[in-house]
């Protein structure tokens, strides 16, 4: 959701999404909630962060709760290193309407902290 909203800021932006342990495919509930908002992540793809570990960047951004700790460590040139953290929506349990208002409140609460972020880039 985070690489969806970055770029939906600024069609400009060069943006990598990857996770420490990534599922096969994006959540089908994520490609919803971004749906809502006029975005469309259905074919992105997750990818392991070891195929960016080599490459610079000039910021490397910590999203998930605990990925700040279980980040690997990069090896090629990164200006900033930042978490701006969230809790997991897919861990969230529930009935299926309190799942996706999981969903959305992550997706609002990504959309306000990255636009704040961006605007200060």
């Amino acid at each position: 959701m985070a690489e969806g909203l970055l770029k939906s800021f600024d069609d400009k932006l060069e943006v990598y999404s990857a996770g420490t342990n990534p599922s096969s495919r994006v959540h089908s509930k994520a490609i919803q909630v971004m749906k809502e908002v006029g975005i469309d992540i259905s074919q992105n793809v997750p990818k392991n962060v070891d195929r960016f570990l080599s490459q610079s960047f000039d910021y490397v951004i910590t999203v998930c709760d605990n990925a700040k700790e279980t980040c690997p460590v990069f090896t090629g040139k990164v200006k900033h290193r930042l978490h701006i953290g969230f809790e997991d929506p897919a861990e969230a349990t529930g009935t299926e309407e309190e799942i996706i208002a999981v969903f959305r409140k992550v997706r609002d609460h990504i959309r306000i902290d990255f636009f704040n972020f961006y605007k200060t880039i």
